[in-house]
């Protein structure tokens, strides 16, 4: 099926590569799934995280019915998140066509006085971590972007969830997609998991996990979810063979070198995402939209927007408030730029923890994918770039000096007008009043925040909605020297 997903696309444009901005968490897990059951050949999964929830289960479920089948199955995890899931990888990895790597592994796998030791002894390297998110199916497609795979991240979480972007990928791109997995697979810093099984007691069988995951999947083939997502019309488009991809020879695929996780010198590895991102901003004439969950442009990134808005560019950039945020301590790193960069004529939106539910038509949701803000909670956690109405970029980078140094990070250029407008809509979208607070100073220099409610302008003098606790946390960490963790 996925060989001729898109084959008379191709057979038109055999030279450009396809793409589609995924905006609803639904779509995104929909695609997911279904492309780990259609495969035949190989899935190549690359996650910063990868959670034992709902969703998560559901996916690993399906793409063991795919190993099962006899597609070889490829996981790189980064061991951030995979330490806690010993037990389930091992026992997956035991499935002869299953091979999972952990990438940067700790050493101990379990016990919090020997976790605290290894830090201090191997804290400088283990904070380097692959933060990449690629889902490839076959060599056809590709879902690169910024989610990782869990419920806050498609939707389906009943408390938060993210306000994401992945892009759908199809033609040569995919093959760029895989050669980063493979470089990162094959790299130094990517162990397979076998080699730390004899640090672990508790055991499972293959047939053990397999049954919990049939159990979780059943479970949730009945659930609310799966209903909302069996009404989502972009499913409906890709079953029917409707499902549209722009065509362009202005995609690429970046990734950063995977020896930056070795703490090498910048001149001893490849110029990665921060440089190409660099260079895109330096060349912008006239336009520069960014989104970014955490927004810490750092002196260099600050100096560099602050100059491109007073040669004339437009500059905007939205982030998430403190009270959308899921890590205050970028908040408080971020604080500290948001009265200078106005001051240089930098546009600031900071999107509400509940924004008010756009009426927009389902027709019109067919046509133009939008920030998706209707959950009862919402955090930002895309991450793209918009730059002069011609070019984006959709990634894992986020705007912070971790990702800048520390992570490992991917993501994909598309020079496309038509997605370029796309992503336009989008971020206009998400910084409406109804949806984000609007930063501006007042006469004497001072921060607000402007919000619609009901049509009503309301004006606040601090960062809204948040509590005196949070204000207070984050305030004292504004101060603290920890900004190159952030």
């Amino acid at each position: 099926m996925l060989d001729r997903l898109f084959a008379a696309q191709r057979q038109s444009q055999p030279t450009h590569s396809g793409a589609r901005l995924i905006a609803p968490g639904t779509e995104a897990f929909a695609l997911r799934a279904l492309s780990a059951r259609a495969a035949v050949r190989c899935l190549d999964l690359q996650y910063y995280i990868w959670h034992s929830d709902a969703t998560g289960r559901y996916l690993a479920h399906e793409v063991l019915r795919a190993a099962d089948r006899g597609v070889r199955v490829r996981v790189l995890i980064d061991d951030m998140d995979a330490r806690s899931r010993d037990a389930v990888l091992m026992a997956l990895d035991q499935h002869p066509l299953v091979d999972i790597r952990v990438f940067n592994p700790f050493t101990v796998r379990s016990g919090i006085l020997l976790t605290a030791r290894e830090l201090l002894l191997r804290g400088s390297r283990l904070n380097h971590r692959m933060h990449n998110k690629a889902w490839i199916a076959d060599g056809r497609i590709a879902l690169v972007g910024g989610r990782n795979i869990g419920d806050e991240y498609f939707a389906a979480s009943k408390q938060v969830n993210f306000v994401d972007l992945d892009v759908l990928l199809a033609g040569p791109a995919v093959a760029q997609a895989t050669h980063i997995f493979d470089r990162y697979w094959n790299s130094e810093s990517a162990v397979p998991i076998t080699r730390l099984r004899r640090t672990r007691r508790d055991r499972q069988s293959l047939e053990e996990v397999r049954g919990l995951l049939g159990a979780a999947a059943w479970t949730q083939e009945s659930s609310e979810y799966v209903r909302r997502l069996r009404e989502t019309p972009q499913l409906h488009d890709l079953i029917d063979r409707h499902y549209e991809l722009v065509w362009s020879d202005g995609v690429e695929v970046i990734a950063d070198d995977p020896r930056k996780a070795l703490k090498r010198r910048p001149e001893d590895i490849d110029p990665g995402v921060l440089q190409s991102i660099s260079s895109a901003f330096e060349r912008a004439r006239c336009d520069l939209r960014l989104i970014s969950p955490y927004f810490v442009p750092g002196a260099g990134g600050a100096a560099q927007l602050k100059r491109k808005a007073g040669d004339g560019c437009v500059v905007a950039v939205l982030t998430n408030s403190l009270a959308a945020t899921d890590v205050a301590a970028v908040h408080g790193g971020y604080a500290k730029y948001r009265r200078p960069l106005l001051e240089a004529g930098v546009q600031l939106f900071e999107l509400k923890p509940a924004p008010e539910e756009d009426e927009g038509k389902e027709g019109e949701e067919r046509r133009s994918p939008r920030l998706r803000l209707g959950s009862s909670r919402a955090s930002l956690h895309t991450k793209a770039a918009i730059v002069d109405r011609e070019r984006v970029f959709v990634g894992s980078f986020n705007l912070d000096p971790r990702s800048a140094t520390l992570n490992c990070e991917m993501g994909v250029w598309i020079a496309d007008a038509a997605v370029a407008q796309q992503m336009q809509e989008m971020f206009a979208f998400g910084a409406t009043p109804q949806h984000s607070f609007v930063l501006s100073l007042d006469e004497r220099g001072r921060l607000r925040w402007t919000e619609s409610v009901a049509r009503q302008a309301i004006v606040h003098r601090r960062d809204p909605h948040a509590s005196w606790a949070r204000r207070c946390v984050t305030w004292l960490l504004r101060h603290l020297p920890i900004e190159s963790q952030l």
